[in-house]
């Protein structure tokens, strides 16, 4: 294997007018910053690019408006792992490959022998290195590095589909979101880019101004904005396009966290896996502690009564206040929020400053048949609908919201700010 002479990493962190899958989490936390096994989303990306031999910055790409909270994200990670990340802002909306080619000059900055291209929305185990190892071994020449997995035909019709050379791995064909099916392999949002795909997405970019100019029509379009995926496809289809991309496959886990649901699963993956990466983080028995059960972090300001019995898969944020003989599964519960005693939570994500009184059940119905085994692959973690869209029911309490003693509140959504007075079942509370 060759030397690689400098490596970047790239995460597409979008914007305030992505994610409404995920409201009623991301109208008060950016969603780049939603925790997820005690840690912001794009934390997990960081955690594993900083590993990448070779190494040099990170490089954060979205159109948020700059705020304090991903100020200070950005500046305790720097100090945590010692390494140099940075957040570009676009102007206005680019579209994933957009955003890049408006960025290159940064991207392409100490000049990079590739760069690593992660969208935030991604759960997954991120073989980085065994990612790189591949491209390298592809050998010379201009080509670049798609990380696919495998899903059901159903499935794959919600992902950009790839057909590949069964020998070499050489991408023949792409398409996003197909009509009808195409290929089991798909996508995973995690890319190696050699310097020259932005040649590639150069040329999109003026077929995109000359459509604009040909349609009087679209005048309120933006003819900067260019999908990473129009440019991968293009490639795949032009004998002189900028590289040759192959695909490496993984076997371990991958999903999209598009909706709180997701979050609730990804959660229970990145527990999983703390007990290789960082099993000083899992929450373990002992004197005066609560009962755990699996896999449960507890952040250290929490104050939990050695009653309540946590687990399998739950998160506690800080300064969360758990009662005595609650009882907490496959849970999210985020910074200051107060459990009464007695409480029985499943399935379900407490907003911030949340609180819930004295015997009160919240709880959501996932469709998961086995919410004990941590899921591998997509088609195995039991989180699918019919059509192939992660939608398990689970319930979710907005910020500052309080929900009133002994009532039932089940596979209900309650937006920020909301004071309860009953129980609720299948419904939005706005």
């Amino acid at each position: 294997m060759t030397n690689t002479r400098m490596v970047k990493a790239v995460v597409l962190i979008g914007g305030p007018q992505k994610g409404t899958r995920f409201r009623p989490l991301s109208m008060d936390i950016l969603k780049p910053l939603f925790p997820v096994a005690g840690f912001p989303m794009i934390y997990h990306h960081i955690d594993a690019a900083r590993k990448i031999k070779g190494l040099r910055e990170i490089l954060l790409i979205g159109s948020y408006q700059q705020s304090d909270a991903l100020h200070r994200f950005i500046m305790e990670v720097q100090h945590e792992f010692r390494i140099l990340i940075r957040y570009l802002q676009e102007y206005a909306p680019l579209g994933t490959g957009g955003a890049l080619y408006h960025f290159r000059d940064q991207i392409l900055a100490g000049n990079p022998e590739v760069f690593f291209v992660m969208n935030c929305d991604v759960c997954c185990d991120f073989p980085l290195a065994e990612m790189l190892e591949f491209h390298k071994s592809r050998g010379p020449g201009v080509h670049h590095t798609i990380l696919g997995t495998n899903a059901t035909r159903q499935q794959s019709l919600n992902y950009g589909c790839i057909v590949e050379d069964s020998e070499t791995h050489r991408v023949r064909h792409y398409v996003e979101k197909p009509e009808t099916f195409v290929s089991t392999t798909i996508n995973c949002g995690v890319y190696i880019f050699s310097p020259d795909i932005f040649n590639c997405i150069a040329k999109q970019l003026e077929n995109s101004k000359e459509a604009i100019n040909f349609d009087l029509t679209s005048t309120e379009q933006n003819p900067n904005i260019v999908k990473l995926d129009d440019a991968i496809a293009k490639m795949t289809t032009e004998k002189d396009s900028n590289g040759i991309i192959h695909v490496y496959h993984t076997i371990k886990f991958w999903s999209q966290i598009k909706s709180a649901g997701a979050a609730v699963f990804a959660n229970r993956h990145y527990l999983s896996i703390y007990h290789r990466t960082h099993p000083e983080r899992l929450a373990k028995l002992g004197p005066n502690q609560p009962n755990i059960i699996g896999d449960v972090f507890i952040h250290a300001t929490a104050r939990v009564d050695p009653t309540a019995t946590l687990g399998p898969n739950v998160t506690i944020g800080s300064g969360v206040t758990i009662g005595a003989g609650v009882r907490v599964r496959e849970t999210l519960i985020l910074d200051g929020a107060i459990v009464g005693d007695h409480a029985c939570i499943l399935y379900t994500i407490i907003g911030p400053r949340a609180t819930i009184g004295q015997w009160t059940r919240i709880e959501g119905t996932a469709n998961d048949p086995n919410p004990n085994k941590p899921f591998a692959k997509l088609d195995v973690c039991g989180a699918f609908s019919n059509d192939g869209r992660l939608q398990p029911s689970i319930t979710v309490i907005g910020s500052s919201v309080f929900v009133p003693s002994e009532v039932v509140i089940l596979n209900s959504i309650v937006l920020p700010n909301k004071e309860l007075r009953g129980s609720f079942k299948n419904q939005i509370i706005l």
